[in-house]
């Protein structure tokens, strides 16, 4: 089944994006309850799992449905552009108790409530009430420690596409954001849904959320949430991976290890912030290292629109003990 938006011009005029740290909490429930379903966060899952047990792991994964659906009152629109952690749940903490009981009975129907949950009905407020608690230990415990470099990886997700949308527009902007989205005709089409409606976003724009443990794009499960769609970022598969080691231990004790780690990197063009993320340190640390290996011609730097992008030099290449390219 398919979910689609319309947009008129107004509405991609109003197209933003934002960074969440609740919703990643609130996702990543998904990849803790079924390892299958990311080999890619295995890393991550494994390092969790000794941190967590009790009632309150088991009331969080009660909330993923049998269909892998979320309730919608614990992902709220972002209404920054990063808002904090602690901003976000005190939105949800605000939710009415009628809203809570809706939303988690569409999460799980056509199924009954897990047993954690029976409070739903009940006492939508106290169960609302547990399930932030919860998620606010669980943010400690399981995603915090790791916020930084996912952030790093979601801004330089959000740089790529705000690239794309500049040069070729909203065609260019959806085109290889996942083989599920289609955009034709001002209508963005989400294929593999649970259920089928189209959303006339009537000058309300759509909010684009980059993250790092959806497995595909999701809309809101009502259509008559705020216009919003979370997507896979780019780049995953370097997130857990351990940081690279200079290839030659002489390259470190000459230049220090930063910068040797930097050279071995930059074997193709990227941008500070996508080097901040892969060496898990600040992008003003990575700043200061390519400005000194730029200044010693190690590194060759070239703007690519708003981005600077950075690449080893020959002389970096020979340093390094990289083969000379073929001639021509």
């Amino acid at each position: 089944m398919v979910v689609s938006f319309e947009l008129g011009v107004e509405d991609l005029a109003d197209t933003r994006f934002a960074l969440s740290p609740l919703h990643e909490a609130v996702v990543s429930l998904r990849v803790l309850r079924e390892p299958g379903l990311s080999a890619l966060h295995l890393p991550w899952r494994r390092s969790v799992l000794p941190r967590l047990a009790g009632p309150d792991t088991e009331l969080l994964l009660s909330v993923v449905s049998a269909r892998r659906t979320l309730p919608d009152f614990l992902t709220p629109r972002p209404e920054g552009f990063a808002p904090p952690f602690e901003e976000e749940l005190a939105v949800v903490r605000r939710t009415a108790p009628e809203v809570v009981r809706a939303d988690l009975l569409a999460t799980h129907a056509p199924d009954r409530l897990p047993a954690p949950l029976l409070g739903a009905r009940s006492d939508p407020a106290r169960l609302r009430d547990a399930l932030c608690d919860a998620l606010e230990r669980y943010w400690e415990l399981a995603v915090r420690p790791s916020w930084p470099r996912m952030r790093l990886l979601l801004e330089a997700d959000m740089t790529y596409r705000a690239r794309r949308l500049a040069v070729g527009g909203a065609r260019l902007l959806f085109a290889d954001m996942h083989p599920f989205l289609r955009w034709e005709n001002g209508v963005l089409r989400i294929a593999d849904m649970i259920s089928r409606h189209h959303v006339a976003v009537s000058g309300r724009g759509l909010l684009l959320v980059p993250s790092v443990f959806a497995h595909k794009p999701a809309p809101p499960l009502s259509p008559d949430g705020a216009p919003a769609l979370s997507y896979p970022c780019r780049g995953v598969a370097t997130l857990w991976s351990r940081e690279p080691a200079p290839d030659a231990p002489a390259l470190a004790a000459l230049v220090g290890p930063p910068k040797a780690r930097l050279l071995a990197l930059l074997d193709e063009p990227l941008a500070g912030v996508e080097l901040a993320r892969r060496l898990h340190v600040s992008p003003s640390a990575v700043s200061q290292h390519l400005r000194v290996l730029h200044a010693t011609g190690l590194v060759a730097r070239a703007r690519d629109g708003r981005q600077v992008l950075y690449r080893r030099s020959h002389l970096g290449d020979q340093l390094l003990g990289s083969p000379d390219p073929p001639g021509p």
